[in-house]
């Protein structure tokens, strides 16, 4: 009886189409050929035999790193894009910036009570308040008492 491994994770077997090559490997060696030959034949003449197969070889090597590297799932195109991402794109130094949750819903309250003032006719206390407090922030400490009187919850 013939024995035929099986591989215990699929998702890493890959279609071959011809030659036991996937459709990538066939289109960049193609693509490589159709470069590299050429080029062989027109260095031959000028340069001689081997440095025009150096240049052919060297020439080639993109094509060959693009078909057959892969690294953990990726191909060489995303892994060079994400280092250019990384190291050119993105800024060296990210600083750790939160959204602080409660202040968010302390400046929304704040805002709610100058609204909830300028509509109930108590327009001569909004407007000084806000611009006493402008600028201001809690993490300095600053006198935070408010001179609008808050509305009272109905029970």
């Amino acid at each position: 009886m013939a024995y035929v491994p099986v591989p215990k994770d699929l998702t890493k077997v890959k279609t071959k189409v011809a030659f036991n090559l996937t459709k990538r490997q066939l289109i960049c060696f193609t693509g490589g050929a159709l470069i590299g030959v050429p080029l062989f034949f027109l260095l031959r003449g000028p340069v001689g035999s081997s440095a025009a197969a150096m240049c052919m070889m060297l020439v080639m090597l993109p094509f060959f790193m693009l078909a057959m590297y892969e690294k953990h799932g990726q191909p060489l195109e995303k892994i060079v894009g994400n280092i250019i991402r990384v190291t050119v794109i993105r800024p060296k130094q990210r600083p750790y910036k939160t959204n602080n949750f409660y202040a968010a819903l302390e400046r929304q309250a704040n805002l709610d009570e100058e609204v909830y003032d300028i509509v109930h006719g108590n327009q001569k206390l909004a407007a000084p308040a806000v611009r006493k407090n402008r600028g201001k922030s809690c993490a300095a400490g600053q006198d935070q008492e408010k001179t609008v009187p808050r509305r009272q919850k109905a029970d």
